[in-house]
């Protein structure tokens, strides 16, 4: 999959292709409809399968501070993108130039002379260009003119439920990681590179690896059972911990992971990190004694949740 960021870029690429447009936040099982129809749309006109997103993401750079937490950062849609075989992805930086771009403004600069989409595959919600004047009938109207063919893919529903990342937001901010995941169509996942922590859990005798969340707002808070990838082809048990370490009057929310049976120096090695259930809320704890024996506790449970996990999705 090539990834291209930038309209500089973006102009070097005389070959017609299908594109799409969005957030694709999460990329959960509703996007995976307008994902799938963009690649066989592609194959079928013989065109490269484009998706075309921005960084940051306009809800993002309108509402800095009270847009909705996110859901993925750019490099875990990319490696989502990347598993349903998308040719290419182009990302724009939002700045208020693009803002201001009118709905036509907007697709014959960037839809047809930057991308030379000749197939526009869109969410049946999609919105675009200034005051999200643009949408998908407005394409269909203007697609003969312009010599492009629009097409609009419905919505995914699961259980009555119309699958989006607000849905997905809301499951995970109640602690409902099997609902969260159920409608993502995989396990919520969270990565980086692991950095130096402050060492307590060693202390503690329970060590743990610390990843920067790369988020403005979390998602999700408290403490989990999960799977820790990218050591050596594994998937390793793990409690892991997402907040802001009240016993210790942090402030800064984080992750922690404590993989069960495990202490190796991992320092600067990009891994994966899987939510499959919710243990506890981020509750005040009084004392490392009672800390202790507390991840004492979650260590059980943990054991306990993937092994009914592994058992049920054999």
């Amino acid at each position: 999959m090539e990834f291209i960021y930038g309209l500089v870029n973006l102009y070097r690429q005389p070959k017609g292709c299908a594109a799409t447009i969005g957030n694709f936040d999460g990329v959960h099982l509703g996007h995976r409809l307008v994902l799938e129809q963009l690649k066989e749309t592609a194959e079928r006109f013989n065109l490269i399968s484009t998706v075309l997103i921005f960084e940051p993401q306009p809800m993002e750079y309108f509402n800095s501070k009270s847009s909705p937490s996110r859901l993925t950062r750019l490099r875990e849609k990319l490696q989502q993108f990347g598993n349903y075989n998308i040719d290419r992805v182009v990302c724009l930086k939002f700045n208020q130039e693009l803002a201001n771009l009118s709905a036509l403004d907007f697709v014959d600069n960037i839809l047809l002379k930057g991308l030379s989409a000749q197939k526009i595959i869109v969410g049946d919600d999609f919105r675009f260009a200034r005051k999200r004047e643009g949408n998908y009938q407005y394409l269909l109207e203007i697609s003969q003119e312009k010599k492009f063919e629009v097409f609009k893919t419905g919505s995914y529903v699961e259980d009555g439920e119309r699958v989006s990342s607000t849905l997905i937001r809301e499951a995970l901010a109640e602690g409902d990681v099997t609902s969260a995941n159920h409608y993502l169509g995989r396990p919520y996942t969270i990565s980086g590179r692991v950095v130096h922590g402050d060492k307590r859990g060693k202390k503690l005798g329970f060590p743990t690896i610390n990843i920067k969340l790369h988020r403005n707002l979390s998602p999700v808070s408290g403490i989990f059972a999960g799977y820790v990838h990218g050591i050596d082809g594994k998937s390793l048990d793990a409690v892991v911990y997402i907040g802001s370490r009240p016993v210790y009057k942090g402030g800064r929310v984080l992750l922690e992971a404590h993989i069960l049976e495990f202490d190796e120096d991992i320092y600067g090695r990009h891994i994966q990190v899987e939510l499959i259930d919710k243990l506890r809320n981020d509750e005040h704890i009084t004392s490392e004694k009672v800390l202790i024996e507390q991840i004492k506790k979650d260590i059980d449970e943990t054991k306990k949740c993937l092994k009914k996990y592994s058992v049920s999705n054999k």
